[in-house]
């Protein structure tokens, strides 16, 4: 079991300094895929980082324009695309003459997907390209880029070096596991992505949405441990004669409200195109209408 960490107190809009270096003020865009909404985070003070100014709601907009006055923001960074990421990026930066530092939207991809995700801002292109291992820096902090693709291909974490600290966007998240959905997210990816987080040896992950988790290197391997737990149960139910994702989703997830099966369909497609990959099995034709067997 995943030892999920789900309270938070807080107030949208409010500024709560949460440890030394960091401040957060919560969009008040709450919903399934952002649980109480985008956690914006402020590093540092009098020169400051921003991490994931999140939607372009007037309303947050001006909350952050009043906690940000009369400081400086020297860098807007962004985990990656999505609508509750990174709209606000470029509008923050050029109120208070700042770059947006991050990677590009990859290009749209035509896909069958559901709508698992507050969507993608498929032009978000930062000021600055990051590389692995960038690091940023101000009075009192540091930061350093942390290419974790597998949620998205352009997913950046960041660690702040003085609290042994990793922002994880929606790479690991407290509440929640993370949605993987092909062909942009990649399950193979996203498993070695969690190897080189849980490699850093972080005291703190502070997620864009929920609370912090505190015991990272557990959290972590329960991460992993639900994700193989799943990729067991493939296998399993290939073993039984399922042949396709369509077909075996009612039994995997039996527990789930039949009006969610579309999305774990592309959860399991994740998983199936990694064993594919893998060599361990093999399709005829493409995506969730394939046929699939053990190799």
């Amino acid at each position: 079991m995943i030892p999920f960490v789900r309270e938070l107190e807080f107030e949208y809009g409010r500024c709560d300094e949460v440890s030394p270096r960091i401040r957060r003020v919560i969009a008040r865009n709450p919903g399934p895929f952002t649980y109480t909404g985008t956690g914006v985070y402020i590093i540092g003070q009098g020169e400051v980082a921003v991490i994931d100014p999140g939607p372009d709601q007037e309303e947050h907009f001006e909350a952050l324009k009043a906690v940000l006055a009369g400081e400086r923001v020297t860098h807007v960074l962004v985990t990656h695309h999505h609508l509750d990421h990174s709209p606000l990026a470029h509008p923050l930066a050029q109120a208070f003459g700042a770059k947006v530092y991050g990677l590009p939207a990859p290009a749209p991809h035509a896909s069958d997907a559901p709508a698992l995700e507050e969507g993608g801002d498929d032009r978000f292109r930062p000021d600055v390209i990051l590389a692995d291992g960038d690091v940023l820096s101000g009075p009192g902090w540091t930061l350093e880029a942390i290419t974790t693709p597998g949620h998205t291909s352009n997913h950046v974490c960041f660690a702040l070096k003085e609290e042994n600290a990793l922002f994880s966007g929606d790479h690991i998240m407290g509440w929640s596991t993370t949605v993987i959905t092909p062909p942009d997210g990649d399950m193979g990816d996203y498993f070695a992505s969690l190897e080189k987080v849980k490699a850093r040896g972080f005291q703190t992950l502070w997620p864009t949405h929920g609370a912090p988790v505190r015991e990272v290197g557990p959290f972590i391997d329960a991460y992993v441990a639900h994700r193989r737990a799943r990729e067991a149960q493939i296998v399993e139910a290939l073993a039984a004669g399922f042949t396709t994702i369509k077909a075996m989703v009612p039994s995997l997830y039996a527990a789930v409200d039949p009006r969610l099966h579309p999305a774990a369909a592309h959860s399991v497609l994740a998983h199936m195109l990694q064993l594919v990959r893998e060599g361990r099995v093999a399709a005829t034709g493409d995506g969730l209408d394939a046929e699939y067997r053990l190799a």
